[in-house]
């Protein structure tokens, strides 16, 4: 006689999933027997339980189908949270499948007890216990729905001996697919907002991951109102492709190209896009903002006019009530910016002279150059995912997976372990920091256990390098950022990865091809340089004051050698050029 584990196994292939990422436990013993007997879902097996979430938050993000993670009981399911979070915040759908204690000791400070349905409440859509046999497909149902029609984490908390429980025999597996649903505003709304458009006379186009399926759409608007675009860092691979209106990112992590462009416009056009800082809007532009999600509008800046709807079935009908512009000086102003930013970011991105340490700007452009076009990118937070924001290109069959919204470290290794999984026989490459690699290192023998091929390359600088920056922008002095760090690739090369050490630019481009030509995982260690400042394209008052103050308090503290790397790796470097 089948059993609850059963039924929820069987339910989630009805529901297109193919894999589990987990640790087995004891209080899993009834799902990971019903996967075992089974024989069709993986089980892909990692080192720890925030991994597991990570791996099925990029899953999920790659495939826009639901993916599941697993914790056991206590602090199984626990660790499970902070890639959750990254998931939630990331809008994708996942389920968790939290392990309980025993329901009858529920409540007595058993072994490990804890109640996960409080937990993760702040990090789901859905976040229910299971108290029943007979209420267990019903929970299981309603979370699958609630994870991909709200695109979010359901999280489903089980007993134990739940799992082992008996189904009943006409019990039918739940079917649950993400269904389509056409979503713009009213006739008046749209009016209203190409009037607004119309009488613009310096119209700026501000677009994020809400983008997504609207590329052609996205491109005949701005030809119509002569609008540059700008995209937030999560709309990069659906935006800056094939896109001659394109003039960057905005943000910290952005340029000045993309700054300028909504500084100056009159009018601000926002399109799928919560962009969180709000140092970077505009002052006194009218702003139309589009949005699936109503409960965001306004919650950056003031918002004129707002519309609720998705990008791809609101641009279509929008299109035609727009006056088509005949003035392009706003836009060739924002183009000829971007030019010359482009082209002062890509100077940076050379063999300086075979110069050690490595810039990680030439380390990202050749990637980028080398990568596969249809390569899958992850990026840990900090300084990488600087340098993958303004070096990697798309083309419309790249992806970039990262912790955008939630911000977290570690997430590069863990993000290419959900993505290669899913797509076996993809390129993947992850962008990690040497203190976010190591913060999970233990998922190099995921990748050796589970034979996934992914390509790490590590920016080793031997520091938090973004904390770094953000001391100094504060006026603070450097301290308890250093990392002092193995060799890496000797690491990796000990668990079985396929690896090598770059110490100095002309070895990168050699130790990059072969990596990538590697049947299996590899990792690739460049020790770039530490000193190397990732400048956002505005500097406030506030953080000029501030690495004037880091530049005397290093000077007083003995520390001045430091101040002079940072000189000369920053200063000296683009006046030689």
């Amino acid at each position: 006689m089948p059993t609850i584990a059963d039924h929820i196994i069987a339910s989630l292939k009805a529901g297109g999933v193919s894999r589990l990422y987990g640790l087995p436990g004891d209080s899993l013993n009834g799902l990971t027997d019903a996967l075992r007997r089974d024989g069709e879902v993986d089980w892909v097996h990692v080192r720890h339980e925030e991994s597991a979430a990570f791996a099925a938050a990029a899953e999920a993000g790659l495939t826009g189908e639901l993916a599941v993670c697993v914790g056991s009981c206590g602090p199984g399911n626990l660790h499970l949270v902070n890639g959750l979070f990254d998931a939630q915040r990331s809008r994708v759908p996942v389920l968790a499948i939290a392990a309980q204690i025993p329901g009858a000791e529920i409540g007595t400070g058993y072994f490990q007890e804890t109640h996960p349905q409080e937990l993760f409440a702040e990090c789901s859509v859905y976040a229910e216990a299971v108290g029943s046999a007979e209420s267990a497909p019903r929970i299981l149902e309603l979370a699958m729905r609630a994870a991909v029609e709200r695109k979010g984490v359901a999280v489903v908390v089980v007993p134990g001996e739940i799992f082992l429980a008996k189904a009943a025999r006409d019990l039918v597996p739940a079917v649950v697919r993400p269904t389509r649903t056409v979503a713009r505003p009213d006739d008046d709304s749209l009016r209203e907002a190409a009037a607004l458009l119309d009488a613009g006379e310096r119209v700026t186009v501000l677009a994020g991951a809400g983008a997504a399926g609207a590329h052609e759409d996205l491109i005949r608007l701005a030809e119509t109102l002569k609008a540059p675009i700008v995209h937030a860092l999560r709309g990069k691979e659906y935006v800056e492709y094939d896109n001659p209106y394109d003039v960057g990112l905005t943000g910290l992590l952005g340029y000045s190209s993309g700054y300028k462009a909504i500084e100056e416009a009159d009018t601000l056009l926002m399109l799928g896009t919560d962009f969180p800082y709000r140092q970077f809007y505009p002052q006194r532009a009218k702003v139309v903002q589009l949005d699936i999600r109503g409960e965001q509008i306004g919650r950056r800046t003031r918002v004129d006019l707002p519309l609720v709807g998705s990008v791809r079935d609101t641009l279509p009908v929008l299109l035609p009530l727009l006056t088509r512009k005949t003035d392009r000086t706003h836009l060739d102003r924002a183009l000829a910016h971007y030019a010359r930013t482009r082209r002062s970011l890509d100077a940076l991105a050379v063999d300086d002279h075979d110069r050690t340490p490595i810039h990680p700007q030439f380390v990202a452009s050749t990637v980028d150059r080398l990568a596969d076009d249809d390569a899958v990118f992850t990026t840990d937070v900090g300084s990488p995912v600087v340098w993958a924001a303004r070096y990697l290109r798309f083309n419309g069959r790249r992806r970039l997976l990262g912790s955008f919204n939630h911000g977290t470290m570690a997430c590069a290794l863990p993000h290419a372990v959900g993505a290669q999984a899913a797509y076996p026989g993809r390129q993947v490459v992850a962008l990690a920091g040497d203190g976010g690699l190591t913060m999970l290192l233990g998922e190099l023998f995921t990748l050796r256990q589970n034979r996934l091929p992914a390509k790490i390359v590590v920016f080793n600088n031997s520091s938090l390098n973004f904390v770094e920056l953000e001391m100094k922008a504060a006026g603070i002095v450097n301290f308890g950022t250093g990392l002092d760090n193995p060799r890496l690739a000797d690491v990796a090369a000990a668990v079985g990865l396929w690896a090598r050490r770059v110490e100095r630019p002309g070895e990168l481009e050699g130790a990059l091809k072969n990596a990538f030509a590697h049947d299996g995982p590899a990792l690739v260690e460049v020790m770039t340089a530490r000193q190397e400042l990732s400048v956002p394209p505005a500097i406030t008052v506030e953080q000029a004051k501030g690495f004037t103050l880091y530049a005397i308090r290093t000077i007083l503290s003995g520390r001045g050698e430091e101040l002079l790397d940072l000189v000369t790796t920053n200063v000296a470097r683009r006046i030689l050029r």
